[in-house]
C-alpha cells in the first residue's frame, strides 16, 4: 500500500529531467510496471496484496469460528465481501469517466472475483488446497496453449499491438503475447456485454478480467503460507522454510520462462508469474516475519502498521483522491510551491506532501481505532 501511495512522488519525472542519472533511472524503473515479461518492484504490489489475503484467511476463519460463527454465516459474509470489492474496484476505475466504466482487471475486482472460492478452500486440508492450485495453474496454462495463434490475416492494429512489437514472444511462448491471447478474446466478448462509451477492442496495457483465475492461485499460495504460520512451528524454522520455498519457486519460474514453456508475465498473470511472484512473496514474508516476529524487532514498524491496518483506506487514498489533495495544495500554497528545488524535483516536493497528508489521515484513524473493513 505504501508503494501505491508513493506513486505520487513520480520518479519518472525526476529521471526524465535528469537524463543519464542511474540512481533516478533505477527508482523510476521500480516505480513502474514492466512492459510485458519480467518484473519490477512495482509489479509485486498486486501479488503481495493477493498473497496476504490468503495468509490472513486461516486466522480470520479461526477467529470467527472461535466466536461461534457458522459456515453458512461466514460464507454469506464472504459473498458480500466479494461483491463489495468488485463494486469498489469499478467505482474507483469510473471516477474520471462520463459513465460507469465496467472493468475487472484492477486489484480489488480481481481479489473479489476469486475470494469466495478462496474462502471455501480455507475449510479444506492443505493437500486439497495444493491440488486446487495445481489444477488452476495447469488448466489455465493449457487453455492459453490450446488457443490458436494469430493467422496470416490477423488485424494487429485492431488489437492495439504490432506483429513485430519488442515484447512479443516467439515460438510456443507466443500463446502469451499481448492482446492476441485467450484472455483478450474473452474480454472482447465479455466486456462488451456492459454499457460502454465505446466498443471494447483491447486493453492498452494488455490486462484482462480472466486473470482472476490465476490470481486465485496466488491467494492459495498465501493460504498455504497462512496455514504454516498457524502450524505452531518455531518462528525461525518457518523463516528457513519460507526461504527454501521462495528460492525453489523462483528457480522453477526461471526454468519455465527461459524454456518458453510458461513465460513470466504479470499483466495477464501467467502461471509462470504465479510461481515467480509466489517465490518473491515467500522471501518477503521470510524477511519481515524473521525481523518482526522471530527477531522481536517491532518498534520501527509503526509507520508501516498505520498503513497496513487500514489497507482499504490506503488503497482508496492512493487510487482515487491523490489528485484532489494535489489540487487543494495548489489552492492554498500557490501554483509554484513545488518549485522549491527546481522543476526536476517538483514531483518529489508535491508528492512528499501528498504522501504525508495520506499518512496523517491513516494515523488519525489508527489513533482513534477506526479500521475500515469489508
Amino acid at each position: 500500500m505504501l508503494l501505491m501511495m508513493g506513486e505520487v512522488l513520480s520518479f519518472q519525472h525526476v529521471s526524465q529531467s535528469l537524463p543519464g542519472n542511474g540512481f533516478w533511472r533505477f527508482l523510476y524503473f521500480n516505480q513502474d510496471h514492466v512492459q510485458w515479461a519480467g518484473c519490477s518492484l512495482h509489479d509485486l504490489i498486486q501479488p503481495s496484496f493477493s498473497f496476504m489475503v490468503g495468509v490472513a484467511l486461516p486466522f480470520s476463519i479461526a477467529g470467527r469460528m472461535a466466536k461461534g460463527g457458522k459456515f453458512g454465516e461466514l460464507l454469506k459474509h464472504a459473498l458480500i465481501r466479494s461483491v463489495i470489492l468488485i463494486a469498489l474496484g469499478i467505482f474507483l476505475r469510473s471516477l474520471w469517466s462520463n459513465q460507469t466504466y465496467f472493468t475487472f482487471e484492477d486489484t480489488l475486482s480481481q481479489i473479489g472475483l476469486g475470494y469466495t472460492f478462496l474462502f471455501i478452500l480455507g475449510f479444506s486440508k492443505p493437500r486439497t488446497q495444493l491440488i486446487a492450485l495445481v489444477v488452476i495453474l495447469v488448466g489455465y496454462w493449457a487453455a492459453f496453449a490450446l488457443y490458436p495463434l494469430p493467422g496470416a490475416g490477423f488485424d494487429y492494429a485492431a488489437a492495439g499491438v504490432t506483429p513485430d512489437w519488442a515484447g512479443n514472444f516467439k515460438g510456443f511462448a507466443a500463446h502469451w503475447n499481448k492482446n492476441t491471447n485467450l484472455a483478450w478474446a474473452v474480454d472482447k466478448w465479455f466486456l462488451n456485454l456492459f454499457p460502454r462509451e465505446q466498443y471494447f477492442n483491447f486493453n492498452a496495457g494488455g490486462y484482462s478480467t480472466l486473470s482472476f483465475i490465476p490470481t486465485l492461485g496466488t491467494m492459495i499460495v498465501g493460504l498455504l503460507a497462512g496455514n504454516m504460520l498457524r502450524s505452531g512451528k518455531a518462528p525461525f524454522v518457518l523463516v528457513r522454510r519460507f526461504v527454501v520455498l521462495g528460492i525453489a519457486l523462483l528457480a522453477l519460474a526461471g526454468i519455465l520462462h527461459f524454456t518458453g514453456i510458461a513465460p513470466v508475465v504479470k499483466r495477464i498473470w501467467t502461471p509462470g508469474w504465479v510461481i515467480f511472484s509466489g517465490g518473491c512473496c515467500f522471501l518477503l514474508l521470510a524477511l519481515f516475519y524473521g525481523i518482526i516476529d522471530a527477531g522481536k524487532h517491532k518498534r520501527w514498524t509503526l509507520f508501516f502498521v498505520v498503513v497496513g491496518t487500514n489497507s482499504i483506506v490506503a488503497y482508496v487514498l492512493a487510487d482515487g483522491f491523490g489528485s484532489f489533495i494535489t489540487k487543494t495544495l495548489y489552492t492554498h500554497l500557490g501554483q509554484h510551491y513545488d518549485q522549491l528545488f527546481g522543476d526536476a524535483y517538483s514531483t518529489l516536493v508535491k508528492g512528499a506532501l501528498v504522501l504525508l497528508i495520506d499518512w496523517l489521515i491513516l494515523y488519525w484513524l489508527y489513533r482513534k481505532k477506526i479500521f475500515i473493513k469489508i
